[in-house]
């Protein structure tokens, strides 16, 4: 099978959980399935620089016109020139890890449609970015031979939202990383307990929310906040006296956040929307006890083994960056039921079920 992976909208380090699943993925089909063939299709920013997208690939296909961090750019290239770039490269299958994609083709077409938090959470987008992201996301998404999500949450989300037969959307669950066999750098915490929160500062992941939880503590834990932009939260902390209490370490490498789940003896996120929740299995695999916001597709992931609040309530916040139970048996089981060799074998079953649509004409 030749297969094209759009990486269209990746800037590494940037593109946070999206980056992650599309990297892991491409790593699980290569051992999975030793003869595929792959094209990645990048744009201008990551072309810049060799990385996964380009070693794992047995050919990359830069699209010069295509810049991610131009919104309207990105969009047309997703919506025109993958589509032209992909009949080129005479790719079978085009699979979209990112939620946008293109809509024609002369090959099947698989979307990974993560969620519709831009309509769900309508609040958290602007007018402009909500009917822009329309333009693209729902045609590729209607005329997908395969569409795949990685919940039962998410999956009914899409099908009410977008009017898609929930039988055309298949729930292909994240896989995680056990903790690699490597000792631990020690964290300098001053003594204190390490709460860890990991994801990029945009504004569903709700950052702020746990800063002023940590405001209305007496006894404060040290709270660390890893990823893409999260330094930007400083001033939001400094306005609320929190400084001494948080560290935010912006984008990490994967030793450090390593680093940061070994020393945490909590891992917190107050998140109001997500597709998965990675990062909660993550900690989970590791053995640190999770505080969640109590959204249905945490519930999903997590099951009964986090503790919910929440992520409104600045109360219910400041309570979960208190000390938790011990769950670190419980959660490892857990999230031992999610690995990547089982998503890319689900994933490539897709792509069979996806080349059948498109030879019965089905691509709607």
């Amino acid at each position: 099978m030749h297969l094209g992976l759009d990486l269209l909208f990746l800037v590494p380090a940037e593109t946070g959980g999206r980056e992650a699943y599309s990297r892991e993925l491409l790593a699980a089909l290569r051992a999975a399935e030793p003869g595929l063939r792959v094209t990645t299709f990048l744009n201008r920013e990551t072309a810049q620089a060799p990385g996964w997208w380009s070693d794992a690939a047995d050919r990359a296909v830069v699209l010069p016109r295509v810049w991610a961090r131009r919104p309207a750019g990105w969009a047309l290239g997703e919506a025109v020139s993958l589509g032209r770039a992909a009949a080129a490269a005479r790719v079978e299958v085009l699979h979209s890890p990112a939620n946008f994609g293109t809509a024609w083709g002369p090959f099947a077409r698989v979307v990974t449609l993560h969620d519709l938090m831009y309509r769900g959470s309508p609040g958290l987008v602007t007018r402009a970015t909500r009917l822009g992201t329309d333009a693209v996301l729902v045609p590729a998404a209607r005329r997908a031979h395969r569409l795949i999500t990685a919940t039962e949450v998410s999956r009914a989300e899409i099908a009410d939202g977008l009017g898609i037969a929930p039988t055309r959307i298949s729930v292909v669950r994240h896989g995680v990383h056990p903790p690699p066999e490597r000792t631990a750098r020690p964290v300098d915490t001053g003594g204190r307990r390490l709460v860890l929160a990991v994801g990029t500062n945009v504004p569903h992941k709700n950052h702020e929310a746990l800063l002023a939880g940590l405001a209305r503590r007496e006894q404060r834990p040290l709270l660390a906040i890893a990823g893409h932009g999260t330094e930007a939260l400083a001033p939001r902390a400094a306005e609320l006296g929190v400084s001494d209490d948080v560290r935010l370490y912006g984008a990490v490498d994967a030793d450090t956040l390593e680093d940061l789940y070994a020393a945490a003896d909590t891992f917190i996120t107050a998140t109001r929307h997500e597709g998965f929740g990675l990062p909660v299995i993550e900690a989970m695999s590791r053995g640190v006890p999770v505080a969640a916001s109590d959204i249905p597709v945490l519930r999903e992931v997590a099951g009964e083994l986090a503790t919910w609040f929440d992520p409104h309530d600045p109360d219910a916040v400041a309570a979960a960056l208190g000390p938790l139970p011990d769950r670190a048996a419980a959660g490892r089981a857990r999230a031992a039921r999610y690995t990547w060799p089982a998503t890319a074998e689900a994933t490539l079953e897709v792509y069979a079920q996806a080349l059948a649509a498109k030879a019965s004409g089905l691509t709607t």
